[in-house]
C-alpha cells in the first residue's frame, strides 16, 4: 500500500496559518482577554447593564478568537501525527481519516484567511441589513422574504445573534421591506458584500402557468456604530410617525401605537422600528440606526469628493450583483466575482459562505488595484 503523501499540503497550511496568526496578533488578543477579564470581575460591573453587556460580549468574542487559533494549530500538529501513523501501519482507514481532516482544515484555514482581509474601518462592527422589494410585483415581495430567510439562516448557522427591527408585510405574499441587526464581530465586514440589487428568475407561482417572471430586491447593509455623537440630528430635520405594530395579515403584535418611523427630511432616509414594546425604546433604537446611516453617508460623500478628480465617484457594483435562476435551469451567480453554484435551494437555506468569501476577496482586489 502506497504511503499517503500530503506533506506539501500540510506545509502550505502551516504557511498560511502562520500569516493568519501574525495578522490576528495573538499577543494582543491575550492582552485584551486579560484586560476584559479584569473589567468583568469588577464588583460594580452590572451597575450599568449596557456597559456590562459590552464588556462580557467582547470578552467572549476574544476568548473564542484565541481558542479558534489555538485549536486550529493543534489540529495541524495532530494531522501530521495522523499521517505518520497511517503510513507506519499502512492503514487505509487512517489514511482516509487523514484526507478528510486535511480537507476540513483547508476549509477552516481558508475561512480564517478571509477574516484577515476584513481590515476596513467599519468591518468589525455589527450590521443592520435592510431588504426592500423592487420591480416584479408579488414575486418581488416574495423574493424579498426569501432573501430575509436566507440571511437569517446564514446568521443562525454561524451563531450570529439577530434582532429583527421592523417587517412591512405585503398584502398578497412576502414583504415590502424588513430591517434586522446582526450583532457579531465583523458582521458588517461579511455582510457588506451582500449589498446591492438581487435578481430572481423563475416560473412565477403567482402568475400565468408556464411563464417566467423576473423580479428584483435591494439589499442595504450599514454598520451599527456604538457611539454616533459626531452626527447631530436636529429635531427640525426629522419627522416622527407612530403606528401600531402588525404582523402578516394584519395580526396585531400589541395594542398600543408603539412602532416608530423616523424620516430624515434633508436626505429622505427612513428608519422604522417595531421590535420593542415601548415607543420610547423604539424611537431610541431607530435614532441609533438613523445616525449610523447618516454617518456612513457622510463618510461616503467625503470619499467621493476625494476621488472626484480621478473620475471614480461611485462605489456601487452595478444594478445587479447576483442572479438567482430557478428556470429554465438552476444556478445562482454573482456577477462581480463570477462565483456560482448549481444548488439554489442550499443558497436560499443560508449556504452563503462561498459567495461571501469570494465577495471579500474581490473587494480587497478592487481596493488594491485602486491604490
Amino acid at each position: 500500500m502506497a504511503d499517503l503523501d500530503i506533506a506539501g499540503d500540510i506545509a502550505a497550511l502551516r504557511s498560511t496559518f502562520s500569516d493568519i496568526k501574525a495578522v490576528a496578533d495573538v499577543d494582543k488578543i491575550a492582552a485584551d482577554i486579560e484586560r476584559l477579564s479584569e473589567a468583568a470581575g469588577a464588583p460594580d460591573l452590572w451597575d450599568d447593564p449596557d456597559a456590562a453587556q459590552k464588556v462580557t460580549s467582547r470578552l467572549s468574542h476574544a476568548q473564542t478568537a484565541l481558542r479558534r487559533l489555538t485549536e486550529a494549530e493543534a489540529r495541524i500538529d495532530d494531522l501530521e501525527v495522523l499521517v505518520e501513523m497511517a503510513n507506519e501501519e499502512a492503514d487505509e482507514a487512517t489514511q482516509t481519516e487523514a484526507r478528510k481532516e486535511l480537507a476540513s482544515l483547508q476549509r477552516l484555514v481558508s475561512e480564517m484567511e478571509i477574516q484577515t482581509l476584513l481590515d476596513g474601518e467599519f468591518d468589525p462592527l455589527p450590521a443592520v441589513v435592510t431588504i426592500r422589494a423592487g420591480a416584479g410585483g408579488v414575486d418581488a415581495s416574495d423574493f424579498s422574504e426569501m432573501l430575509m430567510r436566507m440571511y437569517l439562516r446564514y446568521a443562525e448557522q454561524h451563531d450570529m445573534p439577530v434582532t429583527i427591527y421592523e417587517t412591512s408585510w405585503a398584502e398578497e405574499a412576502g414583504i415590502k421591506s424588513a430591517s434586522f441587526e446582526i450583532d457579531a464581530p465583523y458582521a458588517f465586514g461579511h455582510m457588506s458584500v451582500e449589498a446591492g440589487t438581487h435578481r430572481l428568475v423563475r416560473m412565477s407561482p403567482f402568475g400565468a402557468a408556464g411563464k417566467r417572471q423576473t423580479s428584483f430586491a435591494a439589499v442595504e447593509v450599514v454598520p451599527l456604530f456604538e457611539q454616533v455623537d459626531e452626527v447631530e440630528v436636529p429635531e427640525g430635520d426629522i419627522r416622527v410617525d407612530v403606528f401600531r405594530s402588525s404582523g402578516p395579515g394584519g395580526q396585531s403584535v400589541n395594542t398600543t401605537d408603539s412602532a416608530v418611523r423616523i424620516t430624515h427630511l434633508p436626505t429622505g432616509t427612513v428608519v422604522s422600528m417595531q421590535n420593542e414594546k415601548s415607543q420610547i425604546q423604539n424611537r431610541a433604537a431607530a435614532m441609533r440606526v438613523l445616525q449610523s446611516r447618516l454617518m456612513l453617508l457622510k463618510r461616503e460623500e467625503e470619499a467621493a469628493r476625494k476621488k472626484e478628480l480621478a473620475g471614480n465617484i461611485s462605489a456601487s457594483w452595478g444594478d445587479q450583483m447576483r442572479s438567482y435562476v430557478l428556470a429554465p435551469y438552476q444556478m445562482v451567480k454573482d456577477l462581480r466575482t463570477l462565483h456560482e453554484v448549481n444548488n439554489p435551494s442550499a443558497v436560499f437555506d443560508g449556504d452563503l459562505d462561498g459567495f461571501i468569501a469570494a465577495g471579500i476577496r474581490w473587494r480587497k482586489q478592487q481596493q488594491l488595484e485602486a491604490e
